[in-house]
């Protein structure tokens, strides 16, 4: 009987205004009329089989409830600003009744805010990065003597000489207070260490926050830190920081000052001051639009200065590729970039960078972002630079990819939309199923009605609906596979006629007594004949404009 949209499998609970066949105007006389006239067609006390009198009650208790929300102004106010869904946010019974809506909007804002609230205290956020550094650089720096002198036949000797693992998670407090736990291992060459952070942050306004953070760890010893951000203007910010390291040599201060501001619409311009074991001055212009992403960085530091330029390039394809190239020199040497960023799946990102450098080598790295999960790979080649170690790192991860999405990702991703639809589809046959069922017990309760109103029709020659058809009608230039999904609403239609007019407001008519939707998602429309004054008529009209017949031109041409 309802007309539905989907979101998320779900159907929407019922349109009142359509269920009531009134204007969303309607006086609370209009109200009460088309209460009374459904209550009397489906009453459960004028019914007498039993299954018949279960679902005319079903029937009589979706009209009451619509009647007692759009009877009740205060009910109704919030119905019409936020839906069912508004009406079932706790708190409302303790709400002072008269309101105007915008004082209800305010209102039904601070009861969301308070369940959000309650929802934030189950929430942890986690997110954790891991780091796997993988030392291939016998495939390609091999000597021959040494090999020969190995046991085994000389193959090549690949190790990880590195990993780094940390996770966070939050913990809100309050709306504007939350608290951050984080740590993190890292091991190299045998040797590692770890650290514990505990963070604090507060929200003080709508321009600013701040932290507290306290550390502690094997190697640097503990720290206590403070960061202030600050929205200076619309189009500028400032982000303070200073910190105290308790290491072994002694006590290490730190402190840093980052401004920035929006240069235009894709621009922005970053100055940032470090002072303490890194001391440096960077300044920064970045410019990210829809179809690319620009960077421009120069730094003069202590002990590391360098000019950094990047391109990336944004495809505006389904799966979000992007083409990425970076040349970044300095007092290290030199290091040119290059590599590709794809999404394989709804969660998961894979990206693939080569690194070739001077004096640092060719570096193939590999990321996997999951979710809030980092996973990265460096996979260092070849202290340095031979033709052939470039070739493989930028063929090698090229092949393999286009033999896991062939073979592996499309596969799964294919199955995963089926798995989906087939839900959808299952979910969507069951609501219309329900609603059919519904709409076809209506109908069964309309029959005494509907005899009654054609004999009173048809002893003063007045309006008869030969024919009704609701939904998705198929044209001749259509599709021949495509087939035409519609419902007969002769009855229903009938059953609405009084005093030889029928009259439907702008609501979707999916909602009306013994209708359903049953094509959902796609547009529909009402076709209709009927009989007055003993002329034929045919009508069609959309499924959401107002319709009222017989027509003025029907009506004068019956009279003439």
């Amino acid at each position: 009987m309802a007309a539905s949209t989907e979101e998320d499998f779900e159907f929407n609970t019922q349109d009142y205004y359509s269920l009531l066949n009134v204007r969303k105007e309607a006086t609370v006389d209009e109200l009460k009329a088309s209460y009374r006239r459904l209550c009397m067609l489906y009453h459960p006390d004028k019914h007498r089989d039993p299954e018949l009198k279960r679902q005319a009650e079903q029937l009589f208790n979706q009209v009451h409830q619509a009647y007692e929300v759009l009877s009740d102004a205060h009910s109704r106010a919030i119905y019409d600003i936020f839906g069912k869904k508004g009406l079932e946010v706790e708190g409302w019974e303790v709400v002072e009744r008269k309101r105007t809506p915008a004082e209800i909007r305010e209102e039904y804002e601070r009861l969301q805010r308070d369940k959000e609230e309650r929802r934030l205290q189950q929430r942890t956020n986690p997110k954790g990065t891991i780091s796997v550094g993988v030392d291939a650089t016998d495939l390609f720096d091999r000597y021959d003597d040494d090999f020969e002198e190995m046991p085994g036949g000389g193959f090549p000797h690949i190790e990880i000489n590195r990993m780094h693992i940390s996770q966070s998670i939050e913990a809100p407090l309050t709306n504007t207070d939350t608290a951050m736990l984080s740590g993190s291992l890292s091991t190299h060459n045998g040797s590692g260490g770890g650290n514990i952070n505990v963070t604090v942050r507060r929200v003080t306004s709508a321009k600013g926050w701040g932290e507290v953070e306290f550390g502690a760890g094997d190697t640097l010893g503990p720290l206590i830190g403070l960061k202030v951000f600050r929205n200076v203007t619309p189009r500028c910010f400032l982000t303070a920081q200073c910190g105290l390291q308790f290491s072994p040599r002694g006590l290490r201060p730190s402190c840093s000052l980052m401004t920035a501001r929006h240069l235009d619409q894709n621009t922005m311009g970053y100055l940032q001051w470090r002072w303490g074991p890194n001391s440096a001055m960077t300044t920064s212009l970045v410019r990210d639009t829809k179809s690319s992403h620009f960077t421009l960085a120069l730094q003069l530091g202590v002990p590391h200065s360098y000019l950094m330029m990047s391109y990336q390039y944004k495809f505006q394809d389904e799966d979000q590729t992007k083409v990425k190239g970076s040349v970044k020199t300095g007092w290290f040497g030199t290091v040119v970039e290059y590599g590709a960023e794809r999404k394989i799946s709804r969660h998961s990102v894979l990206s693939a960078t080569v690194s070739i450098g001077v004096p640092q080598g060719v570096t193939l790295k590999i990321k996997l972002s999951r979710a809030s999960q980092t996973y990265l790979f460096p996979v260092h080649l070849t202290d340095q630079l031979l033709p052939s170690a470039v070739f493989y790192a930028t063929v090698g991860p090229l092949l393999a990819y286009v033999a896991v999405h062939r073979l592996i990702i499309i596969p799964y991703t294919k199955a995963q939309k089926e798995q989906e639809l087939e839900l959808q589809r299952k979910s969507s046959a069951t609501d219309i199923a329900k609603k059919k069922q519904e709409a076809e017990t209506a109908v069964l309760l309309m029959q005494e009605s509907v005899r009654r109103i054609i004999e009173a029709e048809e002893s003063k020659m007045g309006l008869i609906i030969l024919n009704g058809w609701y939904g998705k009608f198929v044209s001749d230039t259509s599709q021949k596979q495509e087939k035409a999904k519609v419902i007969d609403v002769t009855v229903p239609l009938q059953c609405l006629v009084k005093d030889s007019k029928l009259i439907l407001t702008e609501a979707s008519k999916a909602g009306l007594p013994g209708f359903y939707d049953p094509c959902v998602g796609e547009e529909k429309s009402l076709k209709l004949l009927y009989q007055f004054r003993g002329v034929m008529h045919q009508v069609i009209s959309a499924d959401t404009e107002p319709l009222r017949i017989p027509k003025q031109s029907h009506r004068t041409e019956s009279e003439s």
